[in-house]
């Protein structure tokens, strides 16, 4: 990224609009990047939209470091869908249903995945029916695609088979020799589990493809995703790689001013040394595969790569750095983001670096020129009297600045934006930034108070936020075409 630009943070899942099925679905985000376009914005920032479990809402808890997921398919887009009758062929109660998920408030998660299951299958079975008895152009475009993606989509078509098999149950508590993996048990399962193998490889399938589309759609946009710092130990990432892993520890990060006891994110450990002696396959899987999906991505949790803090379940045993030198440190993150870079096309990468960042860790990304993120409210003289707020025009070009990230409130819920002049003078300082490019929540945009997340609160309403109007009527309405006019007067005053 050469020029000044700006950009726009919201979640796939907030973008609904008065086709989909209760959540923002990938034909929705073209839609929203029209509008942004209007705003003069030139990047959508979005969160993971890798596969969850089924009782899971949080993008950060994704079932898959490779697989999208379906939640986000939209039925209506879809061929075998459309040749089934489309929503005409609906029963009565499950019109009910969709039209209650279109007026809800917020996302239904479970009743959003079990309608869609519902048809997704049924689309499935016309598909195999249709068109792959028949040998037609789209089976043989079906066949190609799993040919193309065999590098990760086998292992976690297999994986996601027998975790339906198995009633959704984590892998642990699968029969021993599922659980261990062996190749003997799973080449009897993937026998045995031939048509949900490829009915969950028919799943990505149409999610590349309707992915794909909305990214054509979208451009000049560039997306960028978010690329989470580990995902599930319940994943065929972990399932299939366990001598990779540590199964006696957790990882999460140490007590701070943010917090007395720190986090544990129950998530497993990586084994360093194994990982580097097979040239870290794994995460130059993740990278390829991320690089195909987005223009740019941003790092979860960077110092993470260079200084893991492991937690071992034995409470009685104390928590640690892995590695615990700042040499050894060092030379592993470095390592680790040129892995993560070294995807085709060549991303931009950007690093959440907020919290308690060493300084050595500030000093490496400096040499590789990556740019962390700025948020205003957090950017402060802390060492003068008063902690008086950073000017944004000193932020250094190699960084992103941001009024908030999904983790914290909206501008429009803290006292210097309770006002739209408050607000108005915010946006455009972030806006004159130094900083190469600038990213605005949506809530920032319009005042609103809505959070996306709130960090270690269990709720019915965390990951739920949807946007107040379908994103398709947005070049339309005055409520969204006038924040449009004024976001796009100022970026362009700020020579973005």
């Amino acid at each position: 990224m050469t020029r000044r630009q700006g950009g726009i943070s919201v979640p796939l899942f907030a973008l609904t609009s008065s086709q989909s099925w209760g959540i923002g679905e990938f034909q929705d985000l073209a839609m929203f990047a029209k509008w942004a376009g209007e705003a003069g914005q030139s990047v959508l920032q979005i969160l993971p939209i890798n596969e969850m479990p089924p009782i899971e809402r949080s993008p950060y808890s994704a079932m898959s470091a490779m697989a999208l997921d379906p939640i986000y398919i939209s039925l209506p887009q879809m061929v075998d869908f459309a040749g089934l009758g489309g929503e005409l062929a609906l029963d009565q109660a499950e019109s009910a249903s969709l039209k209650l998920l279109r007026q809800s408030a917020r996302i239904k998660y479970v009743e959003v995945r079990q309608i869609k299951e519902r048809w997704l299958r049924r689309s499935f079975d016309r598909f195999l029916r249709l068109e792959v008895s028949r040998g037609t152009p789209r089976a043989a475009r079906f066949e190609t695609f799993i040919a193309d993606e065999a590098w990760w989509l086998d292992e976690y078509a297999v994986f996601r088979a027998l975790h339906a098999l198995h009633e959704e149950l984590p892998w642990q508590l699968w029969p021993e020799p599922l659980a261990r993996a062996e190749p003997a048990a799973v080449g009897a399962a993937r026998r045995a589990l031939d048509a949900e193998i490829r009915y969950r490889m028919y799943l990505q399938w149409i999610a590349a493809d309707q992915w794909a589309d909305a990214k054509r759609m979208a451009w000049p946009i560039r997306i960028f995703g978010d690329l989470p710092f580990m995902n599930s130990a319940d994943s065929p990432d972990v399932w299939a790689r366990q001598p990779e892993f540590r199964f006696d520890a957790t990882i999460g990060v140490p007590p701070d001013a943010f917090s007395e006891t720190g986090q544990d994110w129950g998530l497993p450990p990586w084994r360093w040394d194994l990982m580097a002696a097979n040239d870290f396959t794994w995460m130059r899987a993740r990278a390829r595969r991320y690089a195909a999906l987005y223009d740019g991505f941003r790092i979860d949790h960077l110092v993470g790569l260079y200084r893991m803090y492991i937690r071992p379940i034995d409470q009685a045993l104390p928590a640690f750095f892995e590695p615990g030198e700042e040499a050894g440190q060092t030379a592993l993150g470095e390592t680790m983001i040129g892995v993560l870079g070294s995807g085709s096309p060549t991303p931009m990468l950007i690093a959440e670096d907020l919290g308690v960042i060493p300084a050595f860790v500030r000093a490496s990304m400096a040499r590789l020129d990556l740019p962390g993120l700025k948020v205003l409210r957090w950017e402060r003289h802390w060492d003068q009297p008063g902690q008086p707020l950073i000017d944004p025009k000193e932020f250094p070009e190699c960084s992103v600045a941001t009024t908030g990230t999904h983790d914290i409130e909206p501008l429009a819920a803290t006292e210097e934006g309770r006002t739209d002049q408050q607000r108005a003078a915010v946006l455009q300082s972030l806006l004159s930034a130094g900083s190469r490019l600038t990213l605005i929540p949506l809530q920032d945009v319009f005042g609103w108070t809505e959070r996306i997340n709130t960090p270690a609160v269990v709720d019915d309403i965390n990951w739920t936020w949807r946007l107040p109007w379908p994103v398709d009527t947005w070049l339309d309405g005055p409520q969204t075409v006038e924040p449009a006019d004024r976001l796009r007067a100022w970026t362009r005053d700020a020579d973005r």
